[in-house]
């Protein structure tokens, strides 16, 4: 872990504090035009989300009226019912996605792919700098909101799912994040640009409550419109 990573998780905490914890939760409420454009509107739109800190593992409770919970691990998906009972699930889920545009319906187990991915890596951001294989540099500085940000550029290795390889970081002057950049691969490589704000402090442990993902343009602004997704975490407990 360089200087850079070092420098923004101890703003958020600090590492120490971080690996003391084996689970975060949260209450999930979310909208957005995301879920209804792939068939799936209402399905999460209000659960309870939980990610593990020391592996790629992801779940949320209860999965709408389909399942009881889903169960989201590197390089497998799965639903299951009130005693854990596999209702359906999909190994290498990814390659499901082959082909697939922004436009392209999901089944549910994709769904609970895309969630679990999704929530896992943005719950344990920025943290997840300090995984084995989790590479950062500087990009320079960047201007948005009347702040001068600093952009970080991050590569992860093949260990762990993400939604891309290449994303990026950008901090405020208080070394906590401000956005994230990625590419959803699954989804056509759609660019997005998510924007994270009001951070609360659970068991020294800051994080952004609310969350806001827009498309990214090819200058790196956002557009305005459409509101691709809305997160609002409530209720975030460490176990």
């Amino acid at each position: 872990m360089n200087r850079i990573a070092q420098d923004i998780i101890d703003a958020h905490g600090g590492l120490d504090a971080w690996r003391k914890y084996r689970f975060v939760s949260a209450r999930l409420d979310q909208a957005g035009a995301l879920w209804g454009l792939k068939g799936k509107g209402g399905i999460l739109d209000h659960t309870k989300v939980t990610v593990a800190t020391d592996a790629q593992w992801a779940s949320h409770s209860p999965f709408g009226d389909i399942a009881a919970r889903s169960d989201f691990v590197t390089g497998h998906i799965a639903l299951l019912d009130s005693d854990d009972h596999v209702l359906t699930a999909l190994d290498a889920p990814r390659a499901s996605f082959a082909g697939h545009t922004l436009e392209t319906p999901w089944t549910d187990l994709q769904l609970a792919f895309f969630a679990g991915c999704a929530m896992w890596t943005y719950l344990n951001t920025p943290f997840v700098l300090a995984w084995k294989g989790v590479e950062c540099d500087d990009a320079g500085s960047w201007e948005e909101d009347g702040e001068t940000w600093r952009k970080v550029n991050v590569h992860y290795p093949e260990s762990l799912e993400v939604f891309s390889k290449a994303q990026a970081i950008y901090v405020g002057p208080d070394n906590l994040v401000r956005r994230l950049d990625y590419d959803v691969e699954i989804a056509g490589n759609t660019p997005g640009a998510h924007y994270v704000f009001d951070y609360v402090t659970v068991s020294g442990i800051r994080f952004p409550t609310k969350r806001r993902i827009y498309p990214r343009q090819p200058d790196g602004r956002r557009m305005a419109e459409p509101l691709v997704v809305s997160i609002d975490l409530s209720n975030i407990r460490m176990d």
